[in-house]
């Protein structure tokens, strides 16, 4: 399949500015090609950031970046209304928010008001100013980044944009031989600041982007993958140690990501493996983990992943 195809010529334009983090960039690959959000969680200093651009730039889709701080304001993500004198007209300004591909760096750093500022846009497509719609750049998608091991000062995402975002995709240290890889790259001249410099090319484009996508929908589901699905949500929400499990729309996304692994993975046709594969980075952040579970060392990652291979996989 030509998606096969463009995921390989992606991941490796990526690879030439970011080292090693294969699964998080397969699964950013999959979310864009399955129209969704993702939300991005790890240590500083992880290429986080330099993944978004690189993945942007090898798809040749303008990118744009919120840095988000406490007294950040919503008409600073989606932007305003602005009165012209000359014309005595209001004109549109537009926020950073109008781009194909945002970087919502450190999302848990302002406040709810302006958290919420991104929901039209992520389910919607568009933003509303004073009541008239603006539609965004298509396609558009949202990486959200935050830090898991800082809470003084942030603000927690409600439930309801957490539930928004497609993927969360979880990135730890890299290995030592990787980690090795990196010095000596910035050792031999590599600086992140200019991707130019690192041979990055566009392998891709918007349009021939939403021609993949399109590809991914088409891939064939069975219906015992469909009731795969199902088991693992619905399980969820009879787990002991989770307060409350997925919704609908958790199987909805995990549908969707399986669809789009396959074609990645050259087929067309889904497999149990792709569902499973991507259950926990789809469900992770939909479920959450009873205090008494946590008090006694659980997390939403063991849970889940007990879980998951406790479901029958279909043959």
């Amino acid at each position: 399949m030509r998606v096969a195809q463009a995921a390989e010529s992606i991941r490796e334009e990526v690879a030439k500015a970011v080292v090693g983090q294969h699964a998080a960039v397969e699964q950013c690959l999959v979310a864009l090609l399955a129209e969704g959000h993702v939300l991005l969680e790890g240590v500083p200093g992880i290429a986080k950031t330099l993944l978004v651009r690189a993945l942007a730039k090898s798809l040749d889709l303008q990118y744009g970046r919120i840095q988000f701080t406490p007294d950040l304001m919503p008409t600073d993500v989606v932007g305003t209304n602005i009165f012209d004198p000359k014309t005595a007209e209001f004109k549109l300004r537009k926020g950073p928010v109008f781009v194909n591909v945002l970087l919502a760096d450190e999302i848990n750093r302002t406040p709810p008001k302006t958290q919420a500022a991104l929901l039209e846009a992520m389910e919607e497509r568009q933003v509303t100013l004073d009541g008239e719609p603006h539609p965004l750049p298509q396609p558009f998608a949202v990486f959200a980044t935050q830090n898991p091991i800082e809470f003084e000062g942030t603000y927690p995402l409600p439930e309801a944009q957490q539930d928004r975002f497609l993927l969360k995709v979880v990135l730890d240290y890299p290995e030592q031989d990787v980690e090795g890889d990196v010095l000596r790259r910035h050792h031999a001249g590599f600086r992140p600041q200019a991707l130019e410099a690192a041979g990055i090319r566009p392998v891709s484009g918007a349009q021939e982007l939403a021609e993949l996508q399109a590809d991914c929908r088409s891939v064939r589901v069975e219906d015992k993958i469909f009731d795969y699905i199902l088991g693992m949500v619905r399980d969820t929400r009879q787990a002991n140690d989770l307060l409350f499990g997925a919704s609908p729309r958790a199987g909805i996304a995990l549908l969707h990501c399986g669809k789009a692994l396959a074609a990645v993975r050259g087929r067309d046709f889904v497999i149990p493996d792709d569902v499973k594969e991507l259950a926990l980075p789809v469900l992770r952040h939909r479920v959450v983990l009873r205090p008494e579970a946590e008090v006694e060392g659980l997390t939403v990652d063991r849970v889940l992943a007990s879980s998951i291979e406790a479901q029958v996989v279909p043959r």
